[in-house]
């Protein structure tokens, strides 16, 4: 049995967001993203799964192999395809950046990390304010093989179509 590590002391820029720091991305796929306004989410694939990580406050997850026994939305969303309701899709990625830009640690995944989870990076991205034909590149600028087929991309326009950056809830003193 090994033991639990610590959480690591939080980086100056996250203290100063008045955020807990999260763990070191592992050497799989896990990685933090932050968008144009600031908002930070992490992106993982079920090889990076943590039960019980102290850092999380909430998860967005795209394949129900990760089964979490955390605060959590599960959007029912084949490998390499679209979402099975929109709507609930739409609503769960709107809830999850909500959630990210009010301060909580919220951890975005699929199976590999890429297709399903840089789906919703750039629906993401488009809440954060980026364009809807710029989203896609921008997460895969940070994230590559983000976003895995054109089906995938035409629904971040679709999303987009849906939603507006107004949809996010603004931060407060904003």
């Amino acid at each position: 049995m090994t033991a639990a590590r610590p959480d690591p002391p939080p980086d100056p820029e996250t203290a100063a967001r008045g955020r807990s720091a999260t763990p070191a991305p592992s050497a799989t796929s896990a990685r933090e993203v932050r968008f144009p306004d600031g908002t930070l989410v992490r992106a993982s694939a079920l090889g990076d799964r943590e039960a019980n990580a102290a850092w999380r406050d909430h998860g967005l997850y795209l394949d129900a192999r990760w089964a979490p026994t955390w605060p959590a939305t599960v959007v029912d969303w084949p490998d390499l395809g679209l979402p099975v309701d929109d709507r609930a899709a739409t609503a769960a990625i709107v809830d999850a950046f909500e959630r990210a830009r009010r301060g909580a640690n919220v951890e975005v995944g699929c199976f590999a990390g890429r297709g399903r989870t840089g789906t919703v990076l750039a629906c993401l991205a488009v809440l954060a304010g980026v364009g809807a034909d710029e989203a896609v590149a921008w997460v895969r600028h940070r994230l590559p093989g983000a976003v895995e087929s054109s089906a995938q991309e035409a629904w971040v326009r679709g999303f987009a179509a849906r939603v507006t950056p107004r949809d996010a809830a603004p931060q407060s003193g904003q």
